[in-house]
């Protein structure tokens, strides 16, 4: 076997039609095994060549969906929740890229795997590569073959690139995790007034710019369904993570930010990847939190602090933050600055918000996918902010290192 591809979306069909146009002059059978369906290429050979022969096992979960239930009885949900286990006992170097590989794992709905039977064909790795950008697959892959990037077996993205091995190696600085909005739509019978007026309006919004929109995309949760974050969460959690950020730029080293939130007695703020990149801030790490500038500038604004989330066409700079609405400063210590926080905006406000960058965010992921410049709104500003946003309502009750932004 070369390698197992996994995907959120279904079609054997399609993995028909993208090897018949790679392949077309092969011959291709039909067959079933058990639950999977079988797809014999053979591909002629020339004057003095045998032909040569490949294999696709594919299957799918009985009912497709984005989560793993751990009483289904579907082969490959069991399969999946095995593989959901083993990344779970890999200490991987990046732990965030960990996190978005199970939260995808939970979310695959197909499995193929690629077989060579006879003979060495040269056209594989091209076939591989199609079909993993065509499904925005995962791969699972074995040592010692044309596409290997470890050794042992380990996962590839749809670029072939390491998303993680057994010795939790990865060369990936993000993973994006899409669910189709069809699987967790609510029927508009049981939707709010207010989840419908709230997508229009997003929805009006994104449009008088210009941005495409995706009417499909589903309504985010109701106020009665979501669990906000109180101001002393929100506050703790700025405090630390604005400290790291100021790390991340180069205006504090490490070792001092660890000192100062210690004697401040704040070090508990911190989330393992923050503790994980304060002891060993490599630039490759500054580079990704210097981003999270943009949760600073979110979760002050859901503190008041600022006074606008402002049109993500340019990155905010936290210096135009008043000094006593920031968490760390010479006016006040960060437990007066946490202490003293105790007004957020309305639920209201910050679900508009949620919804808004729910929307945009899937502009920039479609633009990206469809290599298409985004040039009216910053790509990594509008992740950041939906990535606070989704901490802010509590989205799937995740912790700050395991936030998801599906799309």
């Amino acid at each position: 076997m070369l390698c197992t591809l996994y995907s959120h979306q279904t079609g054997f069909n399609k993995i028909t039609e993208i090897v018949k146009k790679n392949f077309p002059d092969a011959k291709t059978d039909f067959g079933k095994l058990e639950e999977f369906q079988l797809l014999h290429i053979t591909i002629k050979g020339g004057l003095f060549s045998a032909p040569k022969k490949l294999k696709i096992a594919y299957r799918e979960r009985i009912s497709p969906s984005w989560t793993l239930s751990a009483e289904s009885a579907c082969p490959l949900e069991h399969n999946l929740r095995g593989m959901y286990g083993l990344v779970s006992n890999i200490e991987s170097e990046n732990e965030h890229i960990k996190g978005l590989l199970l939260k995808k794992i939970t979310t695959l709905n197909c499995e193929f795997s690629i077989i060579p039977e006879k003979g060495e064909i040269k056209e594989l790795p091209a076939l591989v590569k199609e079909l993993a950008a065509f499904f925005h697959a995962i791969l699972f892959v074995q040592r010692d073959t044309v596409i290997s990037r470890a050794e042992g077996q380990h996962f590839l993205d749809e670029n072939l690139s390491l998303i993680l091995d057994g010795a939790g190696h990865c060369e990936i600085t993000s993973l994006p995790v899409e669910i189709d909005s069809a699987l967790y739509d609510a029927p508009a019978s049981e939707l709010t007034d207010d989840q419908k007026k709230r997508k229009d309006r997003s929805e009006t919004s994104i449009r008088q710019y210009n941005i495409p929109v995706n009417p499909h995309l589903p309504c985010i949760e109701s106020i009665e369904e979501v669990t906000f974050r109180n101001a002393q969460e929100i506050a703790q959690r700025v405090t630390a993570l604005a400290t790291v950020n100021l790390v991340a730029f180069g205006e504090i080293n490490a070792a001092d930010a660890i000192d100062y939130l210690s004697k401040n007695n704040c070090v508990d703020y911190l989330t393992p990847e923050e503790k994980e990149f304060l002891n060993n801030p490599t630039e490759e790490k500054r580079n990704r939190e210097s981003w999270k500038c943009e949760g600073v500038w979110t979760l002050l604004w859901a503190l008041h602090k600022v006074d606008e989330l402002y049109f993500p066409d340019r990155l905010c700079n936290l210096n135009d933050v008043p000094p006593g609405n920031f968490p760390i400063g010479r006016e006040k210590s960060p437990q007066e600055f946490i202490n003293e926080a105790t007004r957020i905006r309305s639920k209201e406000e910050i679900l508009d918000a949620a919804d808004l960058y729910y929307r945009l965010d899937w502009a920039c992921v479609n633009a990206r996918i469809n290599n298409r410049s985004m040039d009216i709104i910053h790509p990594g500003v509008v992740y950041e902010r939906h990535y606070a946003l989704n901490w802010l309502i509590s989205y799937m009750n995740a912790a700050w290192d395991d936030i998801t932004c599906d799309t």
